[in-house]
């Protein structure tokens, strides 16, 4: 069992540990695919996503590539993955649903009660603008904010949690990352000794490659997170 008294700061992944970023994923790929009569089930969508993303992200090799044109990317290899050529405004669905896609119900009250002790962090793959639209419905404000954009690097790439850590200015036995993906969160928390918990909800994770990191704490949620800190 973690101490939790030991930690000043807890950070997060945002999508896929505080939004519902499978849902918004599958309901905007689903929708482009059907308007073309392509029947994919979510799962389908989420596999072929997992598999496209980090390879766009990596496409243009020391070329920083940010997320809004990564996203145009997915939609273009789905696309040809399938066998559509898509539109312009098709190309651009995921980037211009993403700041809507839904936060999980647990995490509004988790988030304001963690708040309360401890100072909270955001370690996102995303654009500044992007996350900026999203974090109005989050709730709370960040003590810090890295985004791929700031540190032109994508998760699991180690620099985006030591931008991080020099943000925070504190030592890496007083930090928690929190984070739904094995792959892009869990893996570097062990690579660099960054305490972490494996926010492992319930039908999730298709989203993302499969690892075998090894998180210190598993919940399925992040009220259960908010329980176990023993924050009233």
């Amino acid at each position: 069992m973690l101490d939790f008294g030991r930690f000043e700061w807890v950070s997060f992944d945002c999508y896929g540990t505080l939004v519902d970023w499978e849902t918004g994923i599958s309901d905007a790929v689903a929708g482009v695919l059907a308007s073309h009569g392509v029947d994919k089930s979510r799962g389908e969508i989420l596999a072929l996503f997992a598999d496209v993303e980090p390879r766009v992200q990596t496409s243009g090799g020391d070329v920083f590539r940010e997320y809004q044109g990564v996203l145009r990317g997915v939609m273009e290899m789905i696309g040809a993955e399938t066998g559509v050529g898509l539109s312009e405004s098709e190309l651009g669905r995921l980037s211009d649903t993403l700041p809507d896609w839904p936060v999980f119900p647990d995490v509004l009250d988790a988030l304001r009660v963690l708040k309360a002790r401890y100072k909270l962090a955001i370690i996102s793959n995303v654009d500044d603008d992007l996350f900026a639209r999203t974090a109005k419905g989050l709730g709370v404000d960040f003590d810090a904010v890295v985004t791929s954009q700031q540190a032109r690097s994508y998760k699991p790439d180690p620099r985006n949690f030591n931008l991080a850590l020099e943000r925070m200015g504190v030592g890496k036995e007083r930090w928690l990352h929190v984070g739904e993906s094995l792959y892009h969160d869990i893996g570097p928390a062990n690579q660099l000794g960054i305490a972490s918990v494996w926010v492992n909800r319930a039908d999730r994770g298709g989203g993302t490659r499969h690892t075998d990191a090894v998180p210190d704490l598993v919940v399925p949620d992040l009220a259960a997170l908010a329980e176990m800190a023993g924050v009233p």
